[in-house]
């Protein structure tokens, strides 16, 4: 059985040194961070490298081998909120970044998934999933959740800003993934927090993407270990 995660997200950094900040306050307490980003496009928050010159920044960085803050020490997964991931998932693993998840929206079938998958394994990544809308029907995993090894469920109607209302339908969809896919790791991003986390394990999950809970927090180490601990204690 695979084990609690509970990673805070580093969410749309509107640059680089905004992101290194924020990590850092994270490499103090979690193993595990996800860099959430957007384009503007396939979500409406534009963030760190989609401003003006910084892609040609992000660019330099991965020609030169230059790696993301902490990555040495902590592990990096991203949460591409983009429509076009490709490219950017490689210069993330060439930067470090050991996980990737992209959105099944953007991929016109399953081996654009597949194909995917091999770039940023070339790249250097480790570990690949896809993300879904919570109203994309788990249907579209049909023919590459066999290449995942995560599937991350949007428990939140709006991407790209923390703060959004959670959705409890997400609930149904995990029991159902679950059921379908017993042995897949199942994440859910958005709106987890101490008063869902147990509901989210009982139905399935195992890793959550954490934002305000964990940031917005007094102090974010301490609601990082209440809402692992909550999580474990909901294990059946």
């Amino acid at each position: 059985m695979a084990e609690i995660e509970i990673i805070p997200t580093n969410t749309c950094p509107p640059d680089y040194s905004e992101l290194a900040r924020r990590s850092e306050s994270f490499s103090t307490f979690a193993p595990v961070i996800q860099l959430d980003l957007d384009d503007g496009v396939f979500a409406p928050v534009v963030s760190w490298p989609y401003h003006k010159g910084q892609w040609e920044e992000v660019e330099t960085m991965a020609k030169g081998g230059e790696k993301l803050p902490f990555s040495e020490t902590m592990k990096y997964e991203t949460h591409l909120m983009v429509q076009e991931p490709v490219r950017i998932g490689e210069m993330l693993a060439q930067m470090g970044c050991a996980r990737i998840i992209a959105h099944r929206e953007v991929f016109k079938d399953a081996q654009a998934v597949t194909n995917a998958f091999s770039k940023w394994r070339d790249a250097g990544a480790s570990e690949f999933g896809l993300a879904l809308l919570i109203d994309t029907p788990l249907s579209v995993l049909d023919g590459c959740v066999e290449d995942c090894d995560v599937v991350q469920l949007m428990s939140i109607p709006t991407l790209g800003k923390q703060g959004a209302p959670y959705d409890s339908r997400v609930i149904g969809r995990i029991e159902e993934l679950h059921k379908r896919y017993p042995e897949l790791i199942i994440a859910v991003d958005g709106g987890v927090s101490e008063k869902n986390i147990a509901d989210l394990v009982r139905a399935g999950a195992r890793r959550f993407g954490i934002g305000s809970a964990i940031s917005k927090a007094a102090n974010p180490a301490d609601s990082y270990a209440r809402i692992k601990a909550l999580a474990e204690s909901a294990i059946v």
